[in-house]
């Protein structure tokens, strides 16, 4: 029992003398290390470490002007022997240097102007807050596909103050890194007045060579639309055409574009960091655009050869054509949330595979959260509009093909989109009605159900006027107007007297009618053929309209 008692009493007074010293190491700003690059002798005394900031101002200020062999004194040679460190210290300071100027646009904001790192602007509840740094990231660089960390670390050596380096693993990356970001070889054979600095950080190669890059790359879509455009005249996607082709031209005519740019400048012509900051998304967005536009008009292209959306075939009346507008209806909401689900998806690829946020140097809007909301302010009428429109294809109140009447105007829906509904008048015009106003107003449908509906004629009348002798005449006008099939409608064919005031009396007409398209012109035929007889049926002792006196009209 004894040894237990003595091995927990042990345990018991160790336990803190560890903890402290786990606290110890975790507080400590700095790597302890016994030499800093012994193989290259002191370091001058000029050369600026104190901080990250400072570190990298020394090293892009000295490889400027061409002293690796100085900046190499900014390097953690140790994965280097000492007597190798001498030699490949101004190696790899320079070929590191290329990488920085050709791949990274430098965050001086991240890279803190203090000895100890300590961000003293951070959130509170940022998990650094308040903490010194002995790694700093500097950027990422992609290399096979997976990102490369350049940091900075503060490192300490016995009897002298903490410096800040660039890190032994970034170090020890820059070989490959310089390999796949390094000149190339029509770089190489540039004379040198090419490689010298014109402006803005760049070199004169590069001020001559990005024109010719996108020249190449917009000559190259134009071949290809003019090769993709033979036998097609100035056939459009947005014409109705079901033509595959047509559908893969836009799409295809940007991949090439998005290619040419990408094969340029990867392999051809390697530019800095300014202009592949802007180069590089603007490739993944295109590749990506031209992906969703290809998906979105081989589906448009397939959609319109599985069905017609051509509004007079769809507003036709007959058998089959409920199912014919159902069926539109259905497939233009299908489309719709494919294009809402590819867009997404695209944008996200972008982001990841692009970077934007860091690249374009969003990431302090980003990360507050600022720039989520200013997009969602901006987008807010879009998104209900886009909401409305779906809510109209689910629960089909209004179908393409269907003839309405909307705020008193007698029309066919034409087409449903993401943000309006586009009406087609009877006489041609076309209404385009936002989609939340149109699924917020109420409107007749005349065809969401059975496409018989009954049209009215109402007529004031005289309060002595022979009613009776006007439905014989309204019988007559009837039997030379209605077909077999309306004949055949087992509607109310009735005239009512439906209401009355001091200036006479109001007459409701009934008019059955087949179809809705037809409804229109029927309904005035029979008011005019009715006006017509009642004409004749007046006499000056009777007559069958009320006398209305001016004042009476105001």
């Amino acid at each position: 029992m004894r040894p237990i008692i003595f091995v927990l009493t042990c345990l018991a007074l160790l336990l803190p003398v560890a903890a402290g010293a786990q606290q110890n190491a975790a507080t400590t700003s700095w790597y302890e290390v016994e030499a800093l690059n012994r193989g290259l002798g002191p370091a001058p005394v000029d050369l600026d470490r104190t901080t990250p900031q400072s570190t990298v101002e020394s090293f892009l200020s000295l490889g400027r002007a061409s002293r690796f062999e100085e900046a190499a004194h900014l390097l953690d040679l140790a994965g280097w022997p000492e007597d190798e460190q001498e030699e490949y210290g101004p190696r790899i300071a320079r070929e590191f240097f290329t990488v920085i100027d050709r791949k990274v646009v430098v965050n001086w904001y991240q890279l803190l102007d203090r000895p100890d790192a300590l961000d003293a602007q951070a959130a509170s509840d940022s998990a650094m807050a308040g903490q010194p740094r002995r790694s700093l990231l500097m950027a990422l660089v992609e290399l096979d596909g997976r990102p490369i960390s350049l940091r900075l670390n503060r490192m300490k050596v016995p009897d002298a103050d903490p410096v800040w380096v660039i890190s032994r693993q970034t170090v020890d990356n820059v070989p490959a890194l310089y390999e796949a970001y390094g000149p190339s070889r029509l770089e190489a054979w540039l004379p040198d007045p090419l490689r010298t600095r014109a402006f803005w950080g760049l070199r004169w190669w590069e001020v001559i060579g990005l024109p010719l890059v996108i020249g190449l790359s917009v000559g190259l879509g134009r071949l290809t639309y003019r090769v993709m455009s033979r036998g097609l005249g100035r056939t459009r996607r947005d014409s109705g055409s079901d033509s595959f082709l047509v559908a893969l031209r836009p799409p295809v005519i940007l991949a090439v574009v998005a290619s040419t740019l990408a094969i340029c400048t990867q392999n051809v012509f390697l530019f800095s960091g300014r202009i592949d900051t802007l180069l590089s998304p603007l490739i993944a967005i295109g590749f990506v655009t031209a992906t969703i536009w290809a998906i979105i008009n081989v589906a448009d292209a397939f959609m319109d050869r599985l069905i017609s959306f051509d509004g007079d075939a769809l507003t036709a009346t007959g058998e089959g054509q409920e199912r014919k507008r159902e069926k539109a209806t259905k497939v233009a909401a299908i489309r719709r949330g494919m294009i809402v689900v590819v867009v997404v998806a695209g944008a996200g690829i972008i982001l990841r595979e692009a970077n934007l946020m860091n690249t374009l140097g969003f990431s302090l809007l980003a990360s507050a959260g600022a720039f989520t909301l200013v997009l969602a302010f901006a987008a807010r009428n879009m998104l209900s509009n886009v909401m409305a429109s779906m809510q109209i294809a689910l629960n089909q109140s209004a179908r393409i093909g269907d003839k309405i009447v909307y705020d008193g105007h007698l029309c066919s829906v034409e087409r449903i989109h993401f943000t309006y509904v586009q009406l087609r008048e009877w006489t041609g015009k076309r209404i385009v009605v936002p989609v939340v106003d149109f699924a917020d107003e109420p409107f007749e449908n005349w065809t969401m159900r059975d496409p018989a509906l009954i049209g009215e004629v109402r007529l004031r009348l005289a309060h002595d006027a022979d009613v009776a002798a006007l439905r014989r005449r309204y019988y007559e006008v009837l039997d030379g107007l209605d077909t077999d099939e309306e004949k055949a409608l087992e509607v109310d064919r009735g005239v009512y007297v439906a209401g009355h005031d001091v200036f006479g009396q109001e007459v409701l007409f009934m008019v059955p009618c087949a179809d809705p398209n037809s409804a229109w012109p029927r309904i005035c035929e029979v008011r005019e053929r009715i006006l017509a007889a009642a004409a004749e049926l007046a006499t000056e002792a009777h007559p069958i309209f009320p006398k209305v006196s001016a004042m009476d009209a105001g």
